[in-house]
């Protein structure tokens, strides 16, 4: 009996890591809930390690380079959202470096903001549209004062330019 629920626990972590990377705590909870027991999980999980099917710091790294550079997420939507899977705060922080050697967030914002800008017939922004861009990346999880630097420079670009 304990065979069949080892090999059905890789089965399901088979199907589940084929639609998208796992963390291993976001795995095992997975496996938890679907009635394996704790022995079997962790039985499973090893054998997943083995094969290199799983490993936090490539998940954490692959999945804040998704967020910071295709979703252009900030730092603190990324952590919470590394946190959520599980993820020890050291392979946070190495993950987040990381994506931002790609694209920091100072670029993120000022790519949304010009996204954003865009869309307006207008060439200033009023107060509001600003009002409304702030809270925009307030929400992506952008630092407030990074957001009124960067607007407030976007506003002198369009009177200078």
């Amino acid at each position: 009996m304990k065979a069949l629920d080892r090999t059905a626990a890789l089965q399901k972590a088979y199907r589940l890591l084929s639609l998208r990377p796992h963390s291993e705590k976001e795995l095992e909870k997975k496996l938890r809930e679907k009635g394996f027991p704790a022995a079997v999980v962790k039985e499973a999980l090893e054998k997943l390690h083995d094969l290199k099917y799983l490993n936090d710091a490539s998940f954490a790294g692959g999945w804040a380079r998704n967020l910071a550079v295709n979703k252009l997420w900030g730092n603190r939507k990324i952590i919470a959202s590394l946190q959520e899977k599980g993820l020890a705060p050291r392979l946070i922080d190495d993950a987040i470096a990381s994506a931002r050697y790609e694209l920091s967030e100072e670029a993120a914002i000022v790519i949304l903001i010009k996204k954003k800008a865009a869309k307006k017939k207008t060439v200033a922004l009023d107060i509001k549209e600003k009002q409304r861009i702030f809270q925009s990346l307030m929400g992506r999880g952008f630092p407030p004062g990074l957001i009124l630097n960067k607007l407030g420079k976007a506003a002198e670009e369009e009177t200078d330019g």
